[in-house]
């Protein structure tokens, strides 16, 4: 079998699917990989590296989708304006494609992914399961961008996050607040916290309270909540508008303390919910910082502005887009070890099986056959 790699293209993707190591493991497996030069350059990943692996260098971009049984890629196929053909075109009907498809929004690429028959997983739809950790690319990705956010915040702030003890004065700590203990938010409260700050959080899900103090911080917690607020698949569930009132005023009395606050609150397939309002931002320290790591779905706060840097009431408020894309060599060494598992999982007697009654390959799959799968079928039609 035939695995392809081809660069990715979209703006500010700086990610590759596979990383060097990850190829020696495939092809130890008797699978052949085929990387188009240049595809790692932006990891820090230079074609000497691959080759070494055992890769073929492919420099002709339609060449290496018309040559592949499977194609893997980072962001879901797009129009390549160098070209002037979208990538999908160039794969082969009945191929294979394992990326970052986002069912749950792409409908018309889903269309078309059943159009030519191509059998599509993708790794946002990884069950959270104990079989499928090694393969969770979103828990990958979203620990790297709570780690960076936590650094943006503290590099716009123009505070000491940590205590200062020095000879004119003690410098106290700054206050972080997280909103949504997610994996990022997780990772979030970790980074504030070995630096040396003071860090509440805040999550709909009283489950996640033991996680949170376990990392050195305050939950603060709305209590008497007679909805059910987690999924099967453990993520946040949208609640009723007045729970969300509820939650916002809970977090008014906490965002006009904090230096930094770092949102993190997402519903899969839906706009981000708003938890910091325009008036909660009046209300906090001049020089404070917001960092928005729900951008890409609109934003928690009611200022951000997707992919932007906004100062109001004195407030900076940050809505970074792809935030792994910024630590791209360690996010493509993670990507490539999930992918690949996903790609090894299903690889037996030197082919592809797809075996539905497997929970991660069946959760995973979008398009087979023709056809749009499971829960997305509906969506498309």
């Amino acid at each position: 079998m035939k695995v392809g790699i081809p660069k990715e293209i979209a703006d500010h993707e700086r990610r590759v699917a596979l990383s060097p190591e990850v190829v020696r493991k495939l092809t130890s497996a008797n699978i052949e990989v085929l990387i188009e030069s240049g595809a790692g350059d932006t990891a820090f990943l230079p074609d000497r590296l691959y080759e070494e692996a055992g890769c073929r260098l492919v420099s002709d971009t339609a060449a290496l989708y018309k040559e592949s049984d499977a194609i893997l890629k980072v962001q879901h196929p797009i129009f390549n304006d160098t070209l002037g053909k979208d990538e999908l075109d160039m794969m082969n009907d009945g191929s294979v494609l394992i990326a970052f498809l986002q069912p749950l929004v792409n409908h018309a690429l889903l269309r078309k992914l059943a159009q030519k028959k191509i059998t599509s997983f993708s790794m946002d739809a990884v069950p959270r399961i104990a079989r499928a950790q090694s393969m969770d690319a979103l828990s990958s990705m979203s620990s790297i961008a709570g780690y960076k956010a936590v650094l943006i915040g503290s590099n716009k702030l123009g505070k000491y996050l940590p205590m200062m003890m020095t000879a004119a004065a003690t410098i106290p700590p700054a206050k972080i607040l997280v909103l949504g203990v997610g994996v990022a938010g997780l990772q979030a409260i970790a980074t504030a916290h070995r630096l040396g700050a003071i860090v509440e959080a805040f999550d709909i899900r009283p489950a996640v309270k033991e996680q949170v103090v376990s990392l050195g911080a305050t939950f603060i917690e709305l209590e008497d909540i007679s909805e059910d607020t987690e999924d099967a698949g453990g993520y946040a569930k949208e609640v009723s508008e007045e729970t969300q009132q509820r939650e916002r005023d809970l977090v008014h009395q906490h965002t006009a303390g904090a230096d930094i606050v770092i949102t993190a609150a997402l519903v899969p397939g839906r706009t981000a919910p708003i938890l910091v309002t325009e008036d909660m931002v009046r209300s906090m320290k001049p020089g404070s910082v917001v960092v928005d790591l729900a951008a890409e779905a609109g934003g928690n706060c009611e200022i951000t502005e997707p992919g932007e840097e906004v100062v109001k009431h004195g407030v900076t408020v940050i809505g970074p887009l792809n935030l792994a894309s910024e630590m791209p060599f360690q996010a493509s060494q993670l990507y490539a070890r999930n992918i690949s598992g996903l790609l090894l999982h299903m690889f037996k007697d030197g082919e592809l099986h797809f075996d539905f009654e497997d929970v991660i390959v069946n959760d995973c799959c979008i398009t087979h056959q023709g056809e749009v799968r499971g829960q997305y079928r509906d969506m498309v039609e």
